[in-house]
């Protein structure tokens, strides 16, 4: 059933709560990478643009003693808020009481106001993560319409999506609808041949993602350190590469279900030690020495992965190849999101997390399809799971 979005709703005039992803990194209290602020600008603009008057909300990290809320305030957050919109924004240091409620009550049409980082409530007991229900039945009295635009804690039942939803008329805001749209799209529509790879340090981290995307990918491309566990599946030495042994049974399993589907890599960047200036060797998957241990694909890999993207007319990205923070073993990453980058007429998503990291780092952005903003809500939306904080979306 396809969810309500923004558009649909009769704004003019109505108090409207947006529950926003505002989590932004900081550091001393400035702003180091506003990008999940200029994500939601597209909803905000249309709310003022029809009249709305906007309460804006969004968690900030984890708060979990009093000394947390002096590093943890929306303050900043909202002050660039309003650069960004070139207009005033109200903020108001509280999660409930008097001065919020006055506040509300006198905004005018195409106001807005944000209040404060909604977890300073998990302080006394968790109420804003555990969705505690008197505190969501709260914060939907204040308004009159609800737009969730923050997918980033979609896959999270908390009083601030699924606890004020349950109270009120809610839609996704454009940011959560294009999410939906691109991820939900890609598993359950996409256009073929669908071919996804991931990275990343764990299997475990990835099963359910692996196993989903099996059943709807043509093509699986494994690189990063999971590779090194479905290695010595097969019987070859690993050295000291990372390795989950826990692991081993079930990546044997995954290979013989999953067929041809698979695809490892068939070389590997080696070094003796966890250094960037370690010397390297490129070794074939089946030849690590004992002693080092592979920290990034090897070229032919590379050439192997572009090969099979070279017709994808979906790709979907989750996960570096290799220890991209690492110069020296950049390079697989580095291929890897060249070659989505520059295919003609295919749809390219990229699941959040480090591979968002990457391609913003590597410039690439602009060149993708689209970049999720929720790390592990886009690895449980991959994994087919119903989040949360989608479904208590309205259907319409």
């Amino acid at each position: 059933m396809a969810k309500k979005i923004v558009t649909d709703l009769d704004v003019a005039g109505k108090k409207v709560l947006v529950r926003v992803d505002f989590n932004v990194p900081m550091k001393d209290g400035v702003i180091t990478d506003d990008n999940r602020i200029v994500q939601a600008l597209p909803t905000i603009q249309y709310l003022i643009d029809n009249k709305a008057k906007l309460i804006l909300f969004s968690h900030l990290g984890k708060v979990k003693t009093e000394e947390d809320k002096a590093s943890k305030s929306l303050a900043p957050v909202a002050k660039r808020l309003g650069e960004l919109l070139g207009k005033e924004v109200t903020f108001v240091p509280e999660t409930r009481g008097a001065a919020l409620e006055a506040a509300i009550d006198g905004l005018a049409e195409g106001d807005v106001l944000v209040f404060e980082n909604t977890r300073f409530e998990d302080i006394d007991g968790k109420k804003e993560s555990k969705n505690d229900p008197e505190l969501g039945k709260y914060w939907a009295s204040l308004g009159d319409l609800f737009v969730n635009d923050a997918f980033g804690t979609a896959h999270r039942s908390h009083a601030s999506n699924v606890g004020v939803a349950s109270h009120l008329e809610t839609a996704a805001g454009f940011l959560m609808d294009k999410e939906i749209k691109f991820i939900g799209g890609a598993v359950d529509n996409p256009k073929r041949p669908f071919v996804a790879i991931l990275g990343g340090a764990k299997v475990s981290d990835k099963i359910g993602v692996i196993e989903n995307l099996l059943d709807k990918a043509d093509k699986v491309l494994i690189g990063g350190g999971m590779a090194y566990t479905f290695f010595k599946a097969k019987g070859y030495e690993v050295g000291l590469s990372l390795l989950e042994a826990d692991r081993v049974e079930l990546a044997k399993e995954i290979m013989a279900k999953a067929g041809d589907k698979l695809v490892l890599p068939i070389d590997n960047k080696v070094a003796p030690e966890f250094s960037n200036d370690a010397p390297i060797t490129v070794v074939s998957s089946d030849a690590i020495p004992a002693d080092q241990e592979g920290l990034d694909i090897g070229p032919a890999t590379v050439k192997l992965f572009s090969d099979y993207l070279q017709d994808a007319k979906t790709v979907v990205w989750n996960g570096p190849m290799g220890v991209f923070e690492f110069s020296n073993f950049a390079g697989g990453t580095i291929g890897v999101c060249e070659a989505i980058a520059h295919l003609e007429g295919a749809t390219t998503i990229i699941g959040g997390g480090d591979s968002a990291a990457a391609a913003a780092q590597l410039g690439y952005a602009d060149k993708f399809t689209h970049i999720s903003t929720g790390g592990g809500a886009s690895l449980e939306y991959l994994e087919g799971k119903e989040l949360p904080g989608v479904a208590s979306i309205s259907d319409k």
